[in-house]
């Protein structure tokens, strides 16, 4: 499981975004200003940081000079949305910059993106269907299913964002990509192939007017 050390000072939006990394099956810890932050990057193992930029007593870009021999991962999540800004942080050997507001499911796509290029995503296993995610290989009671490219891929955002609702859109955004111009319906007759090559009716739940949810109890 990886684990991730988020940096914000406001209580509200860290409980938001450490809500939906335990949901999504990530292990954290909390930080509200610079120097506990330091203290626990030193005392502790993380796979990723997450740091707001506008921290009490050490600002996230002097963190990220100070921990940055360490090769984690850094992403800023900050309101300072100037070039400037951003190219600063990028020189500080952040991996991503992202501006606020912004929504969580991004936040938790582009974490996955950071973890893909960094470390290569571990399997996936839900109930007795495993992903290998380095081979695309998807087993069910051992013996391999053969999908589709979109199938699999649909398959992979839904398992690295498990118990998490997610709309026809974002679906559409994550799978086909942000150009594609494609009816929602287009998601529907692909969740309905996974379903039944792999057995998911159970699993793959449909939010009603909204999108679909894979269930992992």
């Amino acid at each position: 499981m990886y684990k991730i050390l988020v940096v914000e000072d406001e209580k509200p939006l860290n409980d938001l975004i450490t809500m939906n990394l335990e949901v999504a099956g990530y292990s954290y810890d909390k930080a509200y200003n610079g120097s506990d932050a330091l203290d626990m990057i030193y005392e502790n193992k993380y796979d990723i940081l997450l740091f707001d930029v506008m921290l009490p007593e050490i600002d996230g870009f002097e963190l990220a000079q100070r921990v940055g021999h360490m090769g984690i991962p850094i992403i800023f999540i900050t309101a300072l949305d100037s070039l400037p800004d951003k190219i600063k942080g990028f020189n500080t050997g952040a991996w991503d910059y992202m501006v606020k507001p912004f929504e969580v499911l991004e936040l938790l796509a582009r974490i996955n993106a950071v973890i893909r290029n960094k470390y290569g995503y571990e399997d996936i296993k839900i109930g007795d269907i495993e992903i290998h995610t380095k081979e695309r290989r998807v087993l069910k009671g051992n013996v391999e299913t053969l999908l589709t490219k979109t199938e699999y891929d649909l398959l992979e955002v839904l398992a690295l964002n498990k118990n998490i609702a997610l709309s026809r859109e974002k679906l559409l955004q994550l799978v086909w990509g942000y150009d594609y111009e494609g009816d929602t319906r287009t998601v529907d007759v692909y969740i309905q192939k996974i379903r039944k090559k792999l057995a998911l009716e159970d699993k793959i739940i449909t939010v009603y007017k909204y999108g679909y949810r894979l269930e992992d109890k």
